[in-house]
């Protein structure tokens, strides 16, 4: 969601500005532009459509500039809404002040108003404007941009990420954050950068600072100054960003190419993992997983999905109560904190807004032991958290998740076992076989990607359909759930999910011939009961499309399309039979021919509440 590069430079920054925007294009957006500074005065470039746009519109080389992808939250994705935004002071003509902005400014509307009877013309719906002219109106000719800047920011409640520069200085740019990530690049040869992440930077510096809430950073060429919001060390950091990580390969799509690196993403994931232990998630879990007697999960999306289900294995083997809440609900309602509680937060990105504000709030009441299992070692989310768990997932450029899933589940499995064998409910025995399953989900998971050939036969099915149901029980409910937000995000059919036993209670009213009904159906204790809610949706005239294991005795016939997967996976089978419905999700969307990878309305991080 949204993305920021800034530079500035002695030689030309237009290349690095508009590479920087193409490796920020995964988290999806709908309206992108470039400002720069040409020695002689303010320009830019902005296009509705994609970053390879502003390239068409030949803009000429200079040493500074800012660039920016909008995901529309204050008017609609037009040009005049996109960023980079211009103020040329109260009734001027040439552009002053250059800004780009990430987050919400929740006092726009005061602060517009008071503008405008300034003097001040918008011409656009956003908010970001409104920053704008406040740093314009505080800006004094041959003044000093960074004050503007902080005076500004006093006067804003809200989230932002902001790159800013000025007419009057064009070897300066400044920067600040709060609720929104931003990073300075350290480059070499009088250069340095600003941007939302580290992978917008790769190939131009690996030299990383991140900046914390609240921090200023004042950047020239040659140094920059950093107005700390809070004592502490901000280091420079080495960061590799894989620029190979996007390309596509023989894929036609990123989210095709994410499903089948799930075997190798789980491999890294566990890669190292040799017998159970607190230490996984850090030198002092043992401590804090001695003193929790229960765990609070938060998390948004499929994280969320993942989190459901890791309920289920910490209350079944490690005898943990747990609650799962969705992190933009939480902290909005009164709840009971108890010290004693294992706050975990999951997240793709570690940048999540939504979860990072409810794990503050969990904080701010008290409950201090944290846990983070997230795919970037180098996000809020690991800083934030006392303990971690990274998952090695590699980037993930398509907006719906799927690589992700299933390496948090195998974090949130290695969690439910460290703390089974802390509390001293997980035997020798059983830890050598969870731990033989666990280096055997690999080759399981290749197994079940080779069923793709019989899901695009479904997908076609599906691709005529408007509407879609999935069933699950017990453990593989949540399972439904993210294959239902599957095929919602990237084709456009509308699907939800109930455990089959609520069928009675209310779906079973939406069941017709033209309502696809897809059961996750393994084949474990809940089975025969499974069964039962099946021949319901038969009696109705209802499609099943069952995704069963080898020895489950359901067989295909009229109304009912049977998928069996290899093998019956026991407390893991959720991995598996999560595969197939990505699969049915992804050639279902192909066939619709819809955008896979950035479907409408859609981003990849989602960085603002």
């Amino acid at each position: 969601m949204c993305g920021i590069v800034g530079a500035v430079s002695k030689t030309n920054v237009v290349a690095i500005l508009v590479e920087g925007l193409k490796r920020l294009e995964y988290r999806g957006y709908d309206s992108c532009g470039v400002a720069i500074h040409t020695g002689t005065g303010l320009e830019r470039a902005r296009s509705t459509s994609r970053v390879a746009e502003l390239e068409a519109q030949g803009l000429r080389a200079a040493n500074l500039g800012i660039a920016h992808t909008r995901w529309a939250t204050h008017g609609a994705p037009a040009v005049h809404n996109a960023h980079p935004h211009f103020s040329t002071g109260i009734a001027g003509q040439t552009p002053r002040i250059a800004l780009v902005h990430n987050g919400i400014i929740e006092n726009h509307d005061a602060l517009r108003a008071e503008l405008q009877a300034k003097g001040y013309v918008f011409a656009s719906q956003t908010d970001t404007e409104v920053i704008a002219h406040l740093v314009d109106s505080l800006y004094v000719d041959g003044g000093d941009l960074c004050a503007a800047v902080q005076a500004a920011l006093t006067q804003l409640h809200g989230a932002y990420a902001l790159a800013v520069m000025a007419y009057d200085e064009p070897h300066r740019l400044i920067g600040a954050r709060q609720g929104s990530p931003l990073i300075l690049g350290v480059g070499s040869d009088g250069a340095n950068y600003l941007a939302s992440d580290a992978m917008a930077l790769a190939g131009v510096t690996d030299q990383i600072v991140y900046l914390e809430e609240g921090d200023v950073v004042d950047v020239r060429l040659d140094t920059y100054h950093i107005i700390q919001s809070t004592p502490g060390a901000r280091p420079v950091k080495t960061v590799v960003a894989h620029t190979g990580a996007a390309e596509l390969g023989p894929y036609q799509h990123y989210m095709q190419k994410e499903i089948f690196e799930q075997p190798t993403a789980l491999a890294n994931t566990l890669a190292g993992v040799e017998s159970i232990s607190a230490g996984l998630f850090g030198d002092t879990a043992h401590t804090s997983f001695q003193a929790i007697d229960k765990v609070l999960i938060l998390a948004c999306g499929t994280s969320y999905y993942s989190g459901c289900t890791a309920k289920y294995w910490l209350e079944a083997i490690a005898g943990v109560p747990c609650s799962v809440e969705v992190a933009s609900e939480y902290r909005y309602r009164t709840s009971v904190p108890d010290p004693k509680t294992l706050v975990v937060t999951i997240s793709q990105s570690g940048e999540t807004a939504d979860t990072l504000a409810a794990l503050r709030h969990a904080q701010s009441l008290g409950m201090t032991h944290t846990l983070t299992v997230c795919n970037v070692a180098t996000s809020a989310m690991v800083r934030e958290c006392q303990h971690a768990y990274i998952t090695r997932a590699g980037v993930e450029i398509g907006v719906a998740s799927t690589k992700a899933f299933t390496t948090q589940l195998a974090g949130l499995f290695l969690l439910t076992l460290a703390l089974a064998k802390t509390k001293g409910r997980l035997s020798e025995a059983q830890e050598q076989a969870h731990l033989k399953a666990m280096r055997h989900l690999p080759v399981a998971i290749s197994a079940a990607l080779a069923l793709e050939p019989q899901l695009i036969v479904w997908a076609e099915q599906f691709s005529r359909m408007e509407n879609a149901l999935f069933l699950g029980r017990g453990v593989h409910y949540p399972v439904a759930l993210e294959g239902a937000l599957k095929l919602k995000e990237i084709s456009y059919i509308h699907a939800e999910a109930y455990p089959a036993g609520e069928l009675k209670h209310g779906p079973l009213a939406l069941v017709t011939a033209a309502m696809p009904v897809v059961v996750v159906a393994p084949n474990d204790s809940l089975i025969d009961k499974l069964k039962s809610n099946m021949h319901e949706v038969r009696a109705r005239s209802g499609v099943l499309y069952v995704l069963a294991d080898s020895d489950s005795q359901i067989k295909s016939e009229e109304g009912i399309h049977v998928i069996r997967l290899p093998e019956h996976y026991g407390d893991l089978s959720p991995l598996l039979h999560v595969v197939p419905l990505q699969l049915l999700a992804y050639h279902t969307a192909l066939a619709r021919g819809t955008d896979v990878d950035k479907p409408r309305n859609l981003a990849k991080s989602v960085t603002v509440e």
